[in-house]
């Protein structure tokens, strides 16, 4: 049974550290403590890397279309919408707060939003990402600021936990469990 792991982001060097990008981050970190490689898939609008029978998707629609290059992939493989997990950022946890959800809305993330509407579903796994609420900036001028050094310290040991998760959930460990050991 296929598994397919998402991470939101936007493509280009313009976003490659901003908070928006906290679903590239982590996939990229996954893939390097697990020594495989992304690959460009322009039948898919993605980069992608293969462990075991997990698919790691990076869509390159930018963030508002991630579920037309979703939906590809899920299409190609043949993938049961309850086998996705969605890493993505959110404004309304505080920084670094992780909470997994199986099933909901978008939550007005505009990512989630496309994916849902793609897929014609909203029962996938959730991985958030607490990115904190803007102080004085605009939520868009500031999900797409870089993270600041201190976050980007901050930042190394939430990675480690997140590899914990995506490799218990290639592992097929329920996702019950792995709400419950990590939320």
């Amino acid at each position: 049974m296929k598994k397919l792991v998402v991470g939101l982001g936007n493509p280009g060097r313009k976003y490659k550290k901003s908070k928006h990008n906290i679903g590239f981050l982590v996939l990229d970190h996954f893939a390097k403590n697990n020594k495989i490689k992304f690959k460009k898939k322009a039948n898919f609008n993605s980069e992608i890397a293969e462990l075991n029978d997990a698919i790691l998707l990076k869509p390159m629609t930018y963030m508002n279309n991630s579920g037309l290059a979703v939906r590809k992939v899920v299409d190609y493989y043949d993938i049961d919408i309850n086998n996705i997990l969605i890493i993505f950022d959110d404004v309304d946890l505080p920084f670094s707060k992780l909470r997994l959800r199986y099933k909901g809305g978008s939550g007005g993330h505009k990512g989630i939003k496309s994916i849902i509407n793609h897929l014609d579903s909203q029962d996938f796994n959730r991985v958030r990402f607490g990115i904190d609420k803007p102080k004085e900036k605009d939520i868009k001028d500031y999900v797409l600021s870089d993270f600041s050094k201190k976050e980007l310290k901050d930042l190394d040991d939430v990675l480690i936990d997140l590899d914990r998760i995506i490799s218990d959930y290639i592992d097929n460990l329920d996702f019950n469990d792995i709400m419950n050991k990590y939320n």
